[in-house]
């Protein structure tokens, strides 16, 4: 049987979602396995302030605002947000992914918290790679709104798919410990689903019923696949998966989805 968080396990894991995806403070939360469970499960339900302001971002080409600054606008949200912690991840896990020939030397880039320019490269194309989807989506004004909104919450489904069951945690990382291999794969599919869904429903201020349905499919299916190669090279390079690595994949995760987003809706 599936092991599910008690209702205590639930309200805990929210308000620890909440203190550690976004900046709004939510009161220390007793870490345990079932609240860390219904954390990552819930990050895309603590993170909806966040997607509601970004997409709020979105929509202010209808008052006189270029979608290239609305873009930009959105990012900003995103990053002051989230305290920048995934954009950081992302770097992080990059230089470490990238610059280590042996695995101590990778655990030493990743924990030494330095940005080399594998981490800066990577930063600034996965950012521009965002910017572009977001001015080409913005460029629709309002309807824009709840699909972007749709999009970066679908995008923190990454991290329940990180924490899956199976996944050993990075070596030295105190938050992978706590929050890695505590999602079991069923509970994961349940926030892909209803993302994927939401997605879609918004998607149809953009675009035809058929073609909203394929673009929620395959941006659902591109989650997947980023979080899963994401997964397999930290588990290869790193030992397991850390802390900077779901943050990463949070960010490869709202890239793969804006893209697909922007080319399909038209």
């Amino acid at each position: 049987m599936t092991d599910v968080p008690g209702r205590g396990g639930w309200s805990d894991g929210l308000r620890l979602a909440v203190g550690t995806l976004t900046v709004i403070p939510s009161g220390p939360v007793e870490v345990s396995p079932a609240s860390a469970r219904a954390a990552m499960l819930l990050a895309p339900a603590a993170t909806l302030p966040l997607a509601v302001a970004a997409g709020g971002a979105t929509a202010t080409p209808s008052l006189g605002v270029p979608p290239s600054i609305a873009a930009v606008l959105v990012l900003v949200v995103l990053a002051v947000g989230s305290r920048a912690l995934h954009l950081d991840g992302l770097a992080d896990t990059v230089d470490a992914l990238g610059g280590g020939w042996t695995r101590e030397r990778a655990l030493t880039i990743l924990r030494s918290g330095d940005v080399g320019p594998m981490g800066v490269v990577a930063l600034v194309l996965v950012l521009l790679l965002q910017a572009a989807a977001l001015t080409e989506l913005a460029g629709a004004g309002w309807r824009a709104a709840a699909p972007v909104a749709a999009a970066v919450a679908l995008s923190r489904v990454a991290c329940a798919l990180a924490c899956r069951a199976g996944t050993e945690p990075a070596p030295g990382s105190r938050m992978a410990a706590a929050f890695v291999g505590t999602v079991p794969p069923t509970l994961a599919a349940l926030p892909l689903a209803a993302g994927a869904v939401a997605l879609g429903a918004a998607g149809l201020l953009l675009t035809t019923p058929v073609r909203a349905l394929v673009v929620a499919v395959v941006a659902g299916a591109g989650v997947v696949v980023v979080v899963g190669v994401l997964r397999a090279l930290a588990a290869r390079r790193l030992g397991g998966v850390g802390g900077d690595a779901i943050g990463a994949s949070v960010e490869l995760a709202l890239a793969a989805v804006l893209v697909t987003l922007a080319t399909g809706w038209r």
